[in-house]
């Protein structure tokens, strides 16, 4: 069994308080596609959001970026077209809130996965080198096998992006599918 990681593709992301910008706009229609047919074939999709509350001196990314996926904030929502897909599919996708870059990290994501037996996970998201590459680290750690599609990822540092493509394959072993696009 497979699940498909849907990784911070938000507002504040894509075009908010800590975006990617055109990179993280390029991805929308993969992601969206991939999520749909995710949703079609029955297969597990899980939309591992970032949270944040206003003004957590105590986070440590509160030293690292500005303020970005405020609890309550539009920041949060989906963007563009995943968001259309989510909702159409709500009853088919899992929401996990999660508050540190890996989907791992402080969540029940692994007890979701290990109860459905998935052993293969395909992550999608931004930010390639941060929140993508700390959950796929987890999920090598944990045993799992890693598909990272590379036409479904973004970042705001596209030298971290392609460093962090390399590392998936090289250090993580994991399969790094579809084409890289450029910035």
């Amino acid at each position: 069994m497979k699940a498909l990681i849907v990784i911070d593709y938000t507002f504040d992301f894509v075009e908010g308080r800590l975006p990617c910008g055109q990179p993280a706009i390029d991805i929308e229609d993969r992601i969206s596609s991939l999520t749909e047919q995710f949703v079609n074939d029955g297969e597990y999709v899980v939309m591992a959001v970032d949270l944040h509350d206003d003004e957590d001196l105590y986070h440590p990314e509160h030293r690292l970026f500005p303020p970005h996926n405020i609890r309550g904030t539009a920041g949060r929502q989906l963007y563009g077209k995943l968001d259309e897909v989510y909702q159409a599919n709500r009853d088919r996708i899992y929401w996990m809130d999660k508050t540190r870059y890996s989907a791992f990290c402080g969540t029940d994501l692994e007890l979701q996965l290990r109860a459905r037996g998935i052993q293969e996970l395909h992550l999608v998201g931004v930010c390639t080198d941060i929140c993508v590459l700390h959950t796929a680290v987890d999920a090598y750690n944990k045993g799992f096998s890693v598909i990272v599609h590379a036409d479904a990822v973004a970042s705001f540092n596209e030298t971290g992006h392609v460093w962090a493509l390399g590392h998936f394959r090289s250090v993580l072993g994991a399969e790094v599918v579809g084409e890289h696009r450029e910035a």
